[in-house]
């Protein structure tokens, strides 16, 4: 994994002003102990973790990656994948909507129909329109992509479950929060809502995030 964004002091100086909440949780979360957004530089593997933890909770998703890993004999790569039968990846415990999308994220990086590399030249929002031409990757999955493999410093995942419990917990607002009040955080976090997203993730899990 790559070294925390250079952004990130910068950001957390930035919105503990903006906000009383976020300085709060900055500072509870701020031990040099503390594991904070890194990035492994390999979208093959975020994808798979990506598609593996849609619409499971995270303890599920780690259990089933876990296998899947395994599986891939600690080799989470397109050429090893492509050789994994579909019910060996079945076996795994994911659902074969699951298995398609890994079986065809494989291939189409194998055929170079999927061009990671273009990523980094995009804006925000095209890149998260070519990563959702994949199959079963959605806007949360390629808003997880930019979040934790390129470290785009401003993705506010609206889609996000744990994202949505936390603004309720964190500013005593019901389940779900007023659209309008996210969107009102959104513009009070801006340039930086990637770095209050995992302050706010931080405060509802034991267990820092990483796809």
């Amino acid at each position: 994994m790559s070294k925390t964004p250079k952004y990130w002091n910068k950001a957390k100086k930035y919105l503990s002003k903006k906000d009383k909440i976020m300085s709060i949780l900055i500072k509870k979360y701020n031990s040099p102990s503390e594991t904070i957004l890194t990035s492994r530089k390999n979208i093959f593997f975020s994808l798979c973790k990506s598609i593996i933890g849609q619409q499971i909770s995270v303890a599920a998703a780690n259990s089933v990656f876990l296998r899947f890993k395994k599986k891939c004999k600690n080799r989470i790569n397109a050429k090893v994948v492509s050789k994994l039968s579909f019910n060996q990846l079945k076996s795994c415990g994911l659902s074969k909507q699951k298995v398609k999308g890994i079986k065809s994220l494989a291939k189409q990086t194998l055929n170079k129909s999927f061009n990671p590399r273009l990523i980094s030249k995009m804006s925000d929002e095209d890149a998260i329109i070519y990563l959702s031409n994949l199959k079963q990757i959605g806007r949360w999955s390629a808003e997880m992509i930019l979040l934790f493999t390129y470290n785009r410093p401003n993705v506010w995942p609206i889609q996000d479950i744990g994202l949505l419990r936390a603004i309720s917990k964190n500013y005593k607002k019901k389940y779900l929060p007023p659209e309008s009040f996210v969107k009102l955080l959104s513009r009070r976090f801006s340039p930086y809502c990637s770095v209050a997203t995992w302050y706010l993730w931080r405060s509802i899990d034991p267990e820092p995030i990483q796809y």
